[in-house]
């Protein structure tokens, strides 16, 4: 069982609703841009954009690469579908090995996978200027704490409508607006190389991670006492905080040195 309190299912889709319709007002734009990537962060996020500003105002892409499952593919094309938004298909791969082709670097799977989300980026960000629409994040609250996302990549946007949503919220107010139970139940995962899946990468469940969060950023516990209340050894909890204090610049803006005054 959890210890992160329940929220207010209700209150907070009101509220996030009424968060992105503020946004486009605020920026004088016109709708938004969703990569749909068929999990369910990028899902929720489409049908929370709809309800704040209708289906004729959100544009969707479907971003595959040669290693994004099929079933992923499907999905992110079928939430279009179902949610009665624009959309295109784009596979990346041309562009992807056009660059390979012309670093004629050694390969590397981090930063090939890094490179993939920073071309879907890319796109995502011209079709948003094409259009004067503003890009949304997918990004939750638990893989944002933890950096688990690209820089200048699905980290870069212009609002974050489910950032203070820890993944188990996510999925808690995902049931809630009735998302496809293939959705729910399907294995997160960002499709960046083969039999890739987010919980093996970070090294444990999104219930025991949300749980470690909670604790260290809200209850301000140490590594010891958070330990001790879930029961689990204290090399899992430092390896969490360890991911919390090296991706800190992931989420700043970029430092500049001080300058001297005569």
């Amino acid at each position: 069982m959890s210890i992160i309190p329940d929220i207010d299912l209700e209150k907070t889709r009101i509220d996030l609703v009424g968060f992105i319709k503020s946004k486009v007002s605020e920026s004088n734009t016109n709708g938004i841009v969703v990569g749909l990537s068929g999990g369910i962060d990028s899902t929720l996020s489409a049908y929370l954009a709809c309800e704040a500003l209708g289906k004729e105002n959100v544009f969707g892409l479907v971003l595959p690469s040669a290693t994004t499952p099929a079933e992923d593919t499907d999905h992110g094309i079928k939430i279009a579908q179902n949610l009665g938004i624009e959309y295109e298909e784009i596979a990346i791969d041309g562009i992807l090995n056009e660059f390979l082709s012309m670093t004629r670097l050694e390969k590397n799977a981090l930063a090939i996978g890094n490179l993939k989300a920073r071309i879907r980026m890319s796109i995502i960000y011209y079709f948003a200027n094409q259009k004067n629409y503003l890009v949304s994040g997918t990004g939750n609250k638990s893989e944002i704490l933890i950096g688990y996302f690209t820089k200048h990549g699905d980290g870069a946007c212009d609002m974050e409508p489910i950032g203070d949503l820890y993944k188990i919220e996510v999925f808690k107010l995902s049931e809630y607006l009735g998302i496809s139970e293939a959705i729910l139940e399907k294995p997160p995962r960002a499709g960046l190389w083969n039999g890739q899946t987010d919980e093996d990468e970070i090294g444990m469940s999104y219930d025991l991670l949300d749980q470690i969060l909670y604790l260290y950023t809200e209850k301000n516990l140490k590594d010891t006492e958070i330990a001790e209340k879930l029961d689990i050894p204290v090399d899992d909890v430092d390896m969490i905080i360890t991911k919390i204090i090296r991706s800190k610049h992931k989420s700043k803006v970029p430092e500049s040195p001080k300058k001297t005054i005569i």
